[in-house]
């Protein structure tokens, strides 16, 4: 059965590639020239807001008051080896954090980006859980850590990458395996290590842009399986709270 809020992430894939377009031609009408390779679209920033709005307008069916969701500003959480980190979405419920999400996106530069954001998602898990664990949301509980990354599908992320090992062998599983499949075992890997509780990984190819064509290919990374966990994680804390 097809999920009610399918459309709605169709149009999230749509807003998407509309928004890249759509600063990459700002961003050239502007200077006159426009960014080498992406940049012009990365640096716009708001390609994900229909992902987010989507996870925000869930919670508030699932019962959330929308003043206990922060997407836009008051976003920020404490770190402990940083003093500060901006989160895409928080729900914090009569002073509890009650979960935490990241929505991240790479189209093009696979090869210069994907150890990126391996170092970034890593390292806001470690930077919340130690700041957990000294106390930095108490009384909250444990938080609930989602990680959402919309994947450009295409040759370059899907062909086999080859692996450099000048010293010591690379683990097997990374012999030949594409972007998009380093991407996949990367976070079924994060919420296996309980670095996230849940991850959804969608790929998207520019040429069904219009439909807001997308698919998952892994069942352990479903968009479903993510709402569903938000749900029952969030139901649980924020019922205790009223």
């Amino acid at each position: 059965m097809t999920p009610y809020w399918e459309n709605r992430l169709r149009q999230a894939v749509k807003h998407f590639w509309a928004t890249r377009s759509n600063q990459t031609i700002r961003q050239g009408a502007k200077s006159g020239a426009r960014d080498s390779g992406n940049r012009a679209a990365v640096t716009g920033g708001k390609q994900l807001d229909g992902f987010i709005e989507l996870v925000r307008d869930y919670l508030i069916e699932c019962g959330i008051d929308s003043g206990d969701i922060f997407c836009n500003q008051q976003v920020e959480l404490p770190g402990w080896f940083r003093a500060e980190k901006k989160w895409d979405l928080l729900v914090i419920v009569s002073g509890q954090l009650v979960a935490a999400m990241e929505f991240k996106s790479q189209v093009g530069s696979f090869g210069n980006n994907f150890n990126n954001r391996t170092e970034e998602v890593l390292g806001s898990a470690t930077d919340i859980w130690a700041a957990y664990r000294e106390g930095a949301f108490s009384p909250s509980q444990r938080p609930w850590l989602g990680y959402v990354m919309v994947l450009e599908e295409t040759n370059k992320s899907l062909q086999p990458v080859t692996v450099q090992q000048p010293h010591f062998p690379v683990f097997r599983e990374f012999h030949g395996a594409s972007y998009s499949k380093r991407y996949e075992m990367l976070m079924t890997k994060l919420v296996r290590e309980r670095l996230y509780d849940n991850a959804a990984l969608l790929l998207s190819s520019s040429n069904t842009a219009n439909e807001g064509g997308y698919r998952q290919p892994s069942e352990e990374l479903d968009f479903n399986d993510l709402l569903t966990s938000l749900k029952a994680r969030v139901s649980m804390i924020a019922g205790a709270s009223k």
